[in-house]
């Protein structure tokens, strides 16, 4: 446990920060399976609205720092390619 008042301030701040980087990973989640159920479900016009939604979200997130710069490239670039390939 902290015991000195940095330590415990430092502890509240990590507190916040965490609570903030667990919701905004989460909605995160949500868009890229938005995509994903659009793709499944064949409907052309709801996946690409939903990749419109989910590509700012992933590069927001990468310049946060919340996920890897290369990681939200390579999900863009597969998410794009299962959009392009419905029918």
């Amino acid at each position: 446990m902290a015991t000195h008042k940095s330590a415990e301030k430092r502890d509240r701040q990590n507190k916040k920060h965490r609570a903030s980087n667990v919701a905004a990973k989460s909605a995160l989640k949500t868009k890229i399976k938005s995509v994903i159920e659009n793709v499944n479900s064949k409907d052309k016009e709801k996946s690409i609205n939903a990749l419109k939604t989910a590509i700012p979200a992933l590069n927001k997130a990468a310049s946060k720092g919340l996920i890897h710069k290369k990681n939200a490239a390579r999900k863009v670039s597969r998410l794009t390619k299962k959009v392009n390939a419905v029918q």
